[in-house]
């Protein structure tokens, strides 16, 4: 069928032919990778062996019982936000079923800086159907005096059959409180010499 890849192989290398000698039997492999796109079912795969002198045909059928895959973003699609050091950020994610099979027990994970954490509200899907789309909360905890700049996080969303992630750029903000007392001992520091 179309978008299907076909591969013949003898003695582990890809072929187009191969030479037979008279009375001889050769092995050929193939192997065949269905369309991400194909529909669970039954399809008829004809296979055909041509010569100078013969051609012979086998039907060969295979079964599409489906195929796994998972997407995992934000409601919005954007991947990136600003925080304050020392605070915790709320942060929506959404994990679609973009397979043609369900899903069960999908759990979430995420891969932070050092000493950061993040919590999931729910922490783990029990069954997702094919093209249904699920809402949760993540909850991203900065320790205190974190330098300020950007922050890489990466949230996966997993099962046996399949895994989907989303690279989530945090930008860190040093708190408002904490630069009022930088300039405060600034201005003492500077008052002390003057004095």
């Amino acid at each position: 069928p179309d978008g299907w890849i076909t591969t013949f192989r003898t003695g582990g290398s890809q072929v187009a032919a191969v030479r037979v000698d008279s009375g001889k039997t050769q092995e050929i492999t193939v192997e065949i990778v269905a369309s991400p796109t194909a529909k669970p079912g039954m399809y008829s795969i004809p296979l055909s062996a041509v010569g100078n002198s013969d051609s012979l045909r086998l039907e060969l059928e295979a079964v599409v019982k489906g195929s796994y895959n998972l997407e995992l973003s934000t409601p919005s699609g954007r991947l990136s936000d600003d925080i304050t050091e020392g605070r915790s950020k709320q942060l929506r994610l959404t994990v679609k079923n973009t397979g043609t099979l369900p899903l069960d027990g999908l759990e979430l994970s995420a891969q932070a800086p050092a000493q950061w954490s993040a919590t999931f509200e729910p922490s783990k899907i029990e069954r997702l159907d094919p093209g249904q789309t699920v809402e949760l909360g993540a909850t991203l905890n900065v320790p205190d005096k974190t330098i300020a700049g950007d922050y890489i996080t990466t949230f996966t969303a997993r099962n046996s059959q399949a895994t989907a992630s989303a690279v989530f750029r945090m930008t860190v903000k040093t708190s408002l409180l904490a630069g009022w007392v930088g300039i405060l001992v600034i201005l003492l520091a500077l008052g002390m010499v003057y004095y």
